[in-house]
């Protein structure tokens, strides 16, 4: 009768990872959070621009509120990383919806925290 060994394969055993020494004066800022209030005035109103930017926020790590103003404006708050919400304020005004804006006010603040997903609000 014919005998048949099995071995199981050697662990293949890896060095652990390097360790990290950072140095105490140096500090590691996570990516701050600001939030970023536009205020879209000429032909914005009555044209699915708060539609259009809703849609839009899909493609970005963005969150905040799009509403019609009195005075005929719209007001675009939204609260991410700086990056995001510069690329998102330029994907805003390369949708078509560019030639609608007649003029943009842009200001910027540290985040509030006060938005979870985006909303259209009336």
């Amino acid at each position: 009768m014919e005998s048949r060994r099995y071995f199981a394969p050697a662990k293949q055993f890896l060095a652990p990872p390097p360790l990290l020494w950072l140095d105490p004066a140096t500090s590691i800022q996570p990516m701050s959070r600001q939030q970023m209030t536009v205020l879209y005035s000429g032909r914005v109103q009555g044209v699915g621009f708060r539609y259009t930017v809703k849609s839009l926020t899909t493609g970005f790590e963005v969150a905040g509120t799009v509403r019609n103003l009195a005075d005929g404006r719209v007001e675009l708050q939204a609260e991410g990383a700086r990056d995001e919400l510069d690329a998102f304020r330029l994907a805003v005004r390369e949708s078509g919806l560019g030639g609608l804006i007649k003029e943009e006010e842009e200001t910027f603040a540290p985040a509030s925290g006060q938005f979870r997903g985006f909303k259209i609000v009336s």
